[in-house]
């Protein structure tokens, strides 16, 4: 059976890179389901772009975009936040039968080629939710001192609402099964929709069920445990202000208030 792979990538105001981050995309091989070995079959892979109100021509680039194969493209009519876009996506993928999801900028920042790893703990039924983490051993370019410190805090005070050991909660790589990410139940507009989703899913309870199970009728229904979440090593090539960058301090400030909120106050 062929595993349905969604990427989900929120585009805010980035014509200058969005081409060429979804070239990158496609130009990277689906991984393989299963345990990846090489009989195991691709996984099916969409992606859906989002565009979270732009006003600077990434309207028009995601248009050209959406008339190729295996694209998925949504506009907001608005600026709403990244945590909107986001949530769309997810919403799409999850309607149109998307087993697994991968969240994926569209500023080059990251790099597909690691979505294998990110995606191999759930593919081959070990996890649920994946996070990536830029800190643990791979290739970074070194960027701002305080970005990492304020980093550092956040990571702390989230692990320890959410009794998890992760290095880089606002990775924004990650990974999820769709049980997963229906169990969550988000409601984030902005960048706080990272915090919202680690708090989330470290509380939530899944079927203890592999994802191509057959429906269940409810009276057969399969017990429920908690989600299992990995973390996995991805390479970094940060960008400055100047270059457009948008998170500021005001999103740490956030970040803290969504741990209170979700983590503490399961809001």
């Amino acid at each position: 059976m062929t595993m349905k792979l969604a990427v989900v990538v929120p585009v805010y105001n980035e014509a200058r890179w969005v081409r060429q981050s979804v070239a990158r995309l496609q130009a990277t091989p689906a991984p393989r389901a299963g345990r990846g070995l090489p009989d195991d079959p691709p996984c099916e892979r969409t992606i859906y772009l989002v565009n979270d109100g732009s006003t600077d021509g990434t309207r028009e680039v995601l248009d050209e975009l959406a008339r190729e194969p295996g694209i998925v493209v949504h506009h907001h009519p608005a600026n709403r936040g990244k945590g909107a876009a986001i949530r769309t996506g997810f919403g799409l993928a999850l309607a149109q039968g998307a087993q697994v999801v991968i969240v994926h900028d569209a500023d080059m920042e990251y790099d597909p080629e690691d979505h294998a790893g990110v995606l191999r703990p759930i593919l081959d039924g070990r996890a649920d939710a994946v996070i990536g983490s830029r800190f643990i051993g791979h290739t970074h370019r070194v960027l701002y001192y305080w970005h990492y410190q304020a980093n550092k805090v956040i990571t702390t005070f989230c692990n320890m609402v959410t009794n998890l050991n992760l290095t880089d909660v606002e990775c924004c790589l990650k990974a999820f099964t769709a049980p997963a990410l229906r169990a969550a139940m988000l409601t984030e507009e902005r960048f706080g929709i990272e915090i919202e989703l680690i708090a989330k899913v470290a509380r939530a309870r899944v079927p203890d069920a592999p994802l191509d199970a057959p429906a269940y009728p409810a009276t057969a229904a399969p017990p429920l445990r908690r989600v299992r979440v990995y973390e996995v090593a991805v390479s970094y090539a940060g960008r400055t202000y100047e270059e457009g960058k948008k998170i500021g301090w005001q999103d740490g400030v956030a970040a803290l208030w969504c741990i209170v909120k979700h983590g503490l106050l399961g809001g």
